[in-house]
């Protein structure tokens, strides 16, 4: 799901359901990590990083324990860019070479609707108004829970180029759907963006999917 979402020069690795990849062995400064942490956490950390260095060996790159650095997104080896999701019954991690993207995100939420009073403290106000629309159209697809996971793939792209937080109403999203279950969408920062390849960005593009039971969504910015 998450690999169609990417160019050819991501490597995407995912696993539904009970899979190998929950009793996954981890190294021992990831051990260290989530020692006190209860199960389910730990079968998803582990899960996860499975995932991803199954990702580094389809790149040549050695297994490499991956430690949560500040706020929490993961520490890459040097030379490589990438991003990890997981909700219930689906994880999934996506790799590149550094030179060939300057970042990306990923996200998975179950295709169902948000919590309520989430999406009143997710969305800006255009955002909301955009939803309704399209969830008269296309009633079909949970546009809220989409909408988060476009936030959260949009700041897991943004992070490593600024090392800021991105707050939810600091990018405005606009979902394009191309077909009932799959489209794109455009985030238009509302802070001043991060400085690549020499030009400021205002804007990440980005992809989306439903499939499964499943939202998955993807950033990439390029270089250039």
């Amino acid at each position: 799901m998450i690999e169609e979402l990417l160019p050819d020069s991501v490597v995407a690795v995912e696993a539904y359901g009970d899979h190998e990849t929950d009793h996954a062995p981890l190294f021992p400064e990831e051990e260290r990590v989530v020692a006190r942490a209860v199960a389910k956490r730990r079968r998803e950390f582990a899960a996860v990083r499975a995932c991803a260095r199954r990702a580094m060996e389809k790149l040549g790159v050695p297994p490499h324990p991956l430690l949560p650095g500040e706020r929490g997104a993961p520490v890459w080896p040097d030379g490589l860019t990438g991003s990890m999701t997981h909700c219930d019954g689906y994880r999934a991690a996506a790799l590149a070479r550094a030179g060939d993207l300057a970042s990306l995100g990923i996200d998975a939420e179950p295709h169902a609707p948000l919590p309520d009073g989430v999406l009143d403290a997710v969305a800006l106000p255009q955002e909301r108004a955009r939803l309704r629309r399209l969830a008269a159209d296309l009633p079909a697809v949970h546009w809220d829970r989409l909408l988060f996971s476009a936030k959260e793939s949009v700041y897991k792209a943004w992070f490593p180029l600024t090392g800021k937080w991105l707050d939810f109403s600091e990018a405005d999203i606009t979902v394009r759907p191309a077909a009932p279950a799959h489209g794109t969408f455009r985030a238009v920062l509302l802070v001043p963006g991060p400085v690549v390849s020499g030009r400021r960005l205002d804007h990440f593009e980005g992809r989306w999917t439903v499939r499964d039971g499943v939202v998955g969504t993807a950033v990439t910015v390029a270089h250039g």
